[in-house]
């Protein structure tokens, strides 16, 4: 009886399985190659960031995050890059900013909010805004208090879909009315969507 010189079908087949099964699994144990939930905010809304206190609510919106390098984390595995994250007070001037070092670690949950000089993994570098005829700046004199947390991040951070951020915390504002200046305390919570500045 004569045998057949050619590997059959099913026999080709399995190494090209096996090593298609093999790339999938590097891929996905690269930093950032995934997400454990859908890339995008999920229906998180484009304004809700609230700092409120018995004495003002700064009320914040239309998040965007850039990698910038501006707060970069040397233990980070290459290429993670820190992101920067941008915002506008809803009715007013005041601007809102956040620099975290490490995007890829925002959807592990309970990430720790501090000063732009400090090791936390979500620097609040600028909280300003004005309301009541008040102006009112981020005390970082006096250290936040929280946590944050994201859903929907991809890529580090740099989809074009975007994510949602979750902060809940508190933080110390200046307030100046004319020649008064004092010190307010505020939380700083809310869910918003973050897009992707730039192309």
């Amino acid at each position: 009886m004569l045998h057949s010189r050619s590997p059959s079908p099913t026999s080709s087949a399995r190494p090209l399985t096996s090593a298609i099964a093999g790339l999938a699994a590097a891929a996905a144990a690269l930093p950032g190659a995934g997400c454990s939930d859908d890339c995008g905010p999920g229906g998180a809304p484009s304004a809700g960031l609230v700092a409120a206190g018995d004495m003002v609510t700064l009320s914040y919106g239309d998040l965007s995050g850039l990698l910038g390098n501006d707060c970069p984390d040397p233990a980070a595995p290459e290429g993670v890059i820190s992101l920067s994250v941008e915002g506008r007070q809803t009715a007013g001037p005041g601007l809102i900013t956040f620099c975290i070092p490490r995007p890829d670690l925002l959807l592990e949950g309970d990430r720790t909010l501090g000063t732009p000089t400090s090791t936390a993994d979500v620097r609040i570098i600028d909280v300003s805004g004005a309301a009541d005829n008040c102006t009112f700046a981020f005390d970082s004199a006096r250290p936040p208090t929280g946590t944050a947390q994201a859903t929907g991040v991809c890529t580090n951070g740099d989809s074009p879909a975007g994510f949602a951020l979750s902060v809940d915390g508190a933080i110390s504002l200046r307030r100046t009315c004319g020649a008064t200046m004092d010190t307010v305390a505020v939380t700083l919570r809310g869910r918003v969507a973050v897009a992707r500045r730039g192309p």
